[in-house]
């Protein structure tokens, strides 16, 4: 019996062949649980004109960033934007194309595309401009809207309005996981569990990149978070590597007690006069 090896030796060659025009579903949420490595090596293959389909955008100098700031990235379907200046100054300018998509929407959209399922209804949006279309896809260079989303199909269930949204089967995923075997079974850590799962059943080809490879057998059955069927390509990318690094989308830090004192007391005497 020959054995189902997809591991492949580096990142590069695993996105050697996403081509100029190609559509990707990206992995994680913020800066959590993203394809770090495979972002980049995208980045340095030179594809360009993609189309993303992420929960955000990354942040200017990171994640999917690095592409947007690169001009590489047409158009991307995302539910939230609001941590890339970039992002809205291209947006804004005309340079980007945003379809902008309720979360949970977002989600099951990847969930039902690697299901199978080709459309489903949802209460999400009804009412507003996701079901009645106009909202604003791209802009012209003098700030007119030059493409407006189209209204969708409303329809009535036990009492209810439910409006119909298509499902996602983009060209390539790009995931981060914990843990993977060479025949493609994954394990997410924690809040990766978050987009990483969904983008890699909607994929037609799926990439992952994982911090640790192990044998198959090795992982119990029971703990298998993604099975292998989803995923075409298997990329080793050890933790604390170069391509491994996790960055911290926001940092707040609090004051030590010894600081919270002398604010304390700075602030008495201006009182105090």
């Amino acid at each position: 019996m020959t054995m189902i090896d997809k591991t492949v030796p580096t990142a590069a060659e695993a996105v050697a062949d996403i081509p100029d025009g190609a559509s990707l579903a990206v992995g994680g949420f913020g800066l959590c649980g993203i394809p770090v490595a495979l972002i980049d090596a995208v980045h340095r293959q030179g594809s360009t004109d993609l189309e993303t389909v992420s929960n955000n955008c990354g942040v200017d100098d990171w994640g999917l960033g690095i592409l947007l700031n690169d001009r590489r990235i047409r158009r991307t379907v995302s539910s939230y934007v609001g941590e890339n200046k970039e992002f809205a100054r291209q947006y804004l300018a005309g340079e980007l194309e945003v379809v902008l998509t309720p979360q949970g929407t977002l989600a099951e959209k990847l969930r039902a595309g690697g299901a199978g399922i080709p459309a489903f209804f949802t209460t999400a949006g009804v009412g507003t401009q996701v079901a009645e279309g106009g909202l604003p896809q791209k802009y012209d260079a003098e700030g007119n809207v030059a493409i407006a989303s189209a209204a969708k199909e409303v329809r009535e269930f036990n009492g209810a309005e439910y409006v119909l949204e298509d499902s996602l089967t983009p060209d390539f995923a790009l995931v981060h996981a914990a843990k993977g075997d060479r025949h493609g079974n994954l394990v997410f850590h924690a809040t990766a569990m978050n987009f990483n799962p969904l983008c890699a059943m909607a994929g037609k080809i799926t990439i992952a990149e994982v911090e640790e490879l192990v044998e198959p057998g090795e992982l119990d059955p029971e703990h298998i978070h993604l099975p292998g069927i989803f995923v075409q390509r298997v990329v080793h990318i050890p933790a604390g590597s170069e391509h491994a690094e996790k960055r911290i989308e926001k940092r707040t830090v609090s004051a030590s007690p010894a600081d919270t004192e002398a604010i304390a007391a700075t602030q008495n005497q201006v009182v105090g006069g």
